[in-house]
């Protein structure tokens, strides 16, 4: 029996298994004074911070899962190693099926490509063939409500143009695993809700979902797991509600 089977009796489509992270943190404040202190012959030092420690988790397939904390307490290191964005320092975290990451949205952007090319670009990042692009093109364009501005560079886009576009690409991906963190602060109020409704279309239609999210109310709509994350270490994992309020006793 192999070690996913072990940990489920279904088959996952994420699994954290030990997994820790660390990061180094120099204790100058830029690299101004880096560079001076170097001249002066004065060591920079560095100091160890853990963002997650022997974190092991999995979520199940078609499975809505939010990850909960305060600021700093690895809740977003959590889905970029998932995303393979970052690797851990050790354990394994273990993905199946295709995986597009709503993280940092329109990373894989060109600002000298228009948005036509840049959708064809972002796409093919995420993992889509041209074709799969051809038949989803003019849904992402009238998702996006980018109109005419398609064919323009994307460094005339303004910030909210850009998000929407982007946003809009990796939503129609064909996808089997999604992971959201903190992007549904893009566009106006009836965009964000519209972005919204279409990640719980997502959610019913079987898609495995991974959220980071302090919008508590949407997270308890879209999840009915949560997991939270106190300085890099698991501290709950069970129903959303109970995760919420226990959240809410760590801010008090």
């Amino acid at each position: 029996m192999n070690r996913i089977e072990v940990l489920t009796q279904s088959t996952p489509s994420i699994v954290l298994d030990h997994v820790s992270k660390r990061f180094l943190k120099r204790n100058s404040h830029s690299f101004k004074e880096a560079f001076v202190g170097w001249l002066r012959g004065r060591k920079v030092r560095a100091e160890t911070f853990t963002a997650l420690d022997d974190i092991s988790f999995q979520v199940g397939e078609g499975e809505s899962v939010a990850v909960l904390g305060l600021n700093g307490s690895g809740k977003s290191t959590s889905l970029k190693l998932v995303s393979g964005v970052l690797e851990p320092d050790s354990g394994t975290v273990l993905t199946r099926g295709r995986v597009a990451g709503l993280i940092e949205v329109g990373a894989g952007f060109h600002p000298d490509l228009s948005g036509r090319e840049n959708v064809y670009l972002n796409a093919a990042i995420l993992g889509m063939s041209r074709k799969e692009t051809d038949a989803r093109f003019d849904d992402i364009v009238e998702f996006s409500e980018i109109g005419d501005f398609i064919n323009q560079e994307v460094k005339h886009y303004s910030s909210g143009m850009f998000m929407r576009l982007a946003f809009s690409v990796a939503i129609h991906v064909d996808l089997d695993i999604l992971l959201v963190d903190e992007v549904l602060s893009v566009g106006d109020a009836p965009f964000r809700d519209k972005c919204k409704a279409r990640i719980q279309q997502l959610a019913e239609e079987g898609v495995t979902m991974l959220v980071v999210s302090h919008d508590m109310k949407m997270v308890e709509q879209l999840c009915e797991r949560g997991i939270v994350i106190d300085k890099g270490h698991k501290v709950f994992d069970g129903p959303i509600r109970d995760a919420v309020a226990l959240l809410q006793e760590v801010k008090a």
